[in-house]
């Protein structure tokens, strides 16, 4: 296992050791062990969750506040996704930054979103499987959220903007400005 920190403090990239052979691959996905070492928290994951899209969904940018407050442990299975993370702990210095990776079912990399993070993702590919971790549990009342084409976050969601899919309540998220006060 391969453990990078973005230009986000506590935000990492994790890449498996993948082993091939004639029948195909394999990979560990998930190790707490191993995971908790080499991020150097500890780390309790409590809920798996997993959604199905189509290209052109564009979910987020969400996270819980207070108690339920969550970090995450994101992947693809199939297809591939633009994973988006904007750092909203108001005493980060990297606050109001965000961070993009493609994640697919063929580079397997996962992403850690520590609590505090805003986090969403635009799907690229048809029939994309897209599962995360979470260390608390959900709490309808405690979501919050931001708008994905925040004017001040300026975030390029690899997506025209006629081609994009949003929930209901995705299109009534506030703005960046509305989040902080």
């Amino acid at each position: 296992m391969i453990v990078k920190e973005t230009n986000l403090k506590g935000c990492f990239i994790i890449e498996p050791a993948i082993f091939d052979d004639g029948r195909g691959s394999f990979f560990e996905s998930f190790n707490k062990q191993k995971f908790n070492e080499k991020i150097g928290l500890l780390v309790d994951f409590v809920q798996d969750n997993q959604s199905i899209s189509q290209r052109g969904v564009l979910r987020g940018l969400h996270m819980q506040k207070g108690t339920f407050s969550q970090a995450k442990l994101v992947r693809v299975i199939q297809g591939k996704v633009l994973d988006i993370v904007v750092d909203a702990r108001k005493k980060s210095s990297t606050y109001g930054e965000h961070f993009s990776i493609e994640l697919s079912g063929e580079n397997n990399k996962q992403l850690f979103v520590p609590r505090g993070f805003l986090h969403g993702f635009s799907v690229l590919e048809n029939n994309t499987i897209f599962a995360y971790k979470c260390d608390n549990y959900y709490n309808k009342a405690s979501e919050d959220g931001v708008v994905y084409n925040d004017k001040d976050l300026k975030i390029d969601w690899l997506l025209k903007k006629e081609d994009i899919i949003l929930s209901e309540k995705d299109i009534k998220l506030k703005t960046f400005k509305e989040f902080t006060k």
